[in-house]
């Protein structure tokens, strides 16, 4: 196997590992509280995946294209929020206060967290692009709830959340948006064309 193909396999596995990964996170936070170190290295885990996932609905879109870099932006910086939350839940399950209740330089990981969402959002503006229309509905309904879950400590919520971000983003693996591959294939065309 080659190292293209290496790449998009480690993009790919992405869009099933990471939701499922967040949702076994939220599981055993409903189960065990939302200070539960468990929960909080599998949220870590997660997060550490979705940047791959955002990194794969972006290498659909077009390159240089605002959504594209929205969505990386976004994404990246929302996943280093979503890793913050978990180790602030490993730190809390040892007895401390959490970061969201201090002030200071700990209020930083509130509008960190706050880009998590976000990238759930454009990331289904960008499968809507991209005529992948239910995953991309599914992406942003999960992206609106996101913050209405957690910030609220809804573990119901939570949970469906993540359950929605399961069927939308696993289900891009056996069908993944035709516009994507084609501009994909178009690009890798130019560029072996130009050199």
């Amino acid at each position: 196997m080659t190292s293209p193909h290496l790449e998009q396999s480690l993009l790919n596995a992405s869009l099933v590992v990471a939701p499922v990964a967040y949702l076994a996170a939220d599981t055993t936070y409903a189960a065990r509280g939302w200070d539960d170190g468990a929960a909080g290295v599998l949220a870590v885990l997660a997060s550490i995946a979705y940047a791959f996932l955002a990194l794969r609905v972006a290498s659909w879109l077009p390159e240089g294209s605002l959504l594209r870099i929205a969505l990386v932006a976004a994404g990246l910086v929302g996943c280093a929020g979503a890793v913050a939350y978990g180790f602030d839940s490993i730190h809390t399950s040892y007895g401390d206060v959490e970061l969201v209740d201090r002030s200071g330089a700990a209020t930083l990981i509130k509008p960190l967290g706050l880009f998590f969402p976000l990238a759930l959002v454009l990331e289904g503006a960008a499968l809507l692009r991209l005529g992948a229309r239910v995953p991309g509905l599914l992406a942003v309904l999960a992206g609106l709830a996101w913050p209405v879950a957690h910030i609220g400590n809804l573990a119901p919520l939570a949970v469906g959340t993540n359950v929605v971000l399961v069927l939308g983003f696993g289900s891009l693996l056996w069908q993944p948006p035709t516009y994507g591959r084609q501009a994909a294939t178009a690009s890798r065309s130019t560029k072996s064309f130009i050199g």
